[in-house]
């Protein structure tokens, strides 16, 4: 069996994965927490190694030369087999300490993961543990995080998820917006109102024109990743936005748009990687985050289990 050169960097193939994967090193940067100099200077690393180009530019996105591709294959085993190695190392490890990483949106990280934090910082002391505030589906089989709450089911034969409860999303706006342009009343008053939302808007907007609202792309005036800046744009007035009951209740004077609306259900599941599971130091953060998210969707404050 031949072994990889002495000289081979397994961060720069990691690099090389993930500019393929993202399209840019921006965005590959991002995702490995690392700055895009660094990830610049490993692929370039990379390419003279190897003596081929890998990546062509096209405008801000890098697209893989067929050397790239050829070789994109041979990167992802080893990637596979990093990740099984690493994998099978930590459901041996029955340890109570090192880091773990959750990620949560940024409102459920606020107003949620604390108390598990707390429970963990007495029953698990030596833990350490990194909160990551997305909105974007991370991928837990490479590692961007040990632990997920997410509001849609996992897909994967490799991950495990809990449905811990349900919350409803529903149509709200501040009074500085009614004071300027008036209360809707109907859908079709919402055609030309300017709305608030997260990022990804596209993925979302099927869902709202389904219930029968006017909406579009031209309509989101305003995009963020962050629940606790859509909460601050509504409060200046400056658009209407869906937000769960629960992010609702923490701004008592926003007011419900259109009631008679049918509620959007959101689900919230608890995921992380089928083996890990059985890892003490997960096992441990799963149990305290799905205590903490179980008494956040109690009934009482407006959700469902």
């Amino acid at each position: 069996m031949n072994l990889l050169p002495p000289h081979f960097n397994w961060n720069h193939a990691r690099a090389f994965l993930a500019i393929a994967r993202h399209g840019s090193l921006t965005a590959a940067a991002k995702v490995l927490r690392e700055s895009q100099p660094t990830l610049g200077r490993q692929l370039a690393k990379l390419e003279e190694d190897l003596g081929l180009v890998l990546f062509e530019r096209l405008g801000r996105r890098l697209k893989l030369t067929q050397a790239g591709e050829r070789l994109q294959d041979h990167f992802l085993a080893m990637a596979e087999a990093a990740d099984d190695v690493f994998v099978t190392a930590t459901q041996q490890s029955q340890s109570g300490e090192g880091q773990v990483v959750v990620t949560a949106t940024n409102f459920i990280a606020t107003h949620a993961l604390p108390q598990a934090i707390r429970a963990l910082a007495e029953t698990a002391p030596n833990l350490r543990i990194h909160i990551d505030t997305s909105n974007e589906v991370q991928d837990l089989k490479h590692r961007a995080a040990d632990i997920a709450v997410r509001h849609a089911r996992p897909t994967g034969a490799d991950l495990i998820g809990k449905l811990v409860g349900h919350t409803q999303a529903r149509l709200f706006v501040s009074p500085a917006y009614i004071d300027r342009f008036g209360r809707p009343q109907t859908p079709a008053d919402l055609t030309h109102s300017s709305f608030i939302g997260f990022e990804d808007v596209a993925a979302y907007l099927p869902m709202l024109q389904n219930l029968g609202l006017p909406l579009t792309e031209r309509n989101f005036y305003y995009t963020t990743n962050s629940g606790s800046v859509i909460g601050a744009l509504i409060q200046q007035g400056l658009g209407l936005s869906l937000l769960t009951l629960d992010m609702a209740a923490q701004y008592p004077e926003f007011e419900e748009v259109l009631p008679d609306q049918e509620p959007i259900p959101i689900p919230i599941w608890l995921v992380c990687h089928r083996e890990l599971k059985t890892a003490r130091k997960i096992r441990l953060v799963f149990d305290a985050v799905e205590k903490a998210l179980l008494d956040f969707a109690r009934p009482e404050r407006g959700r469902t289990l």
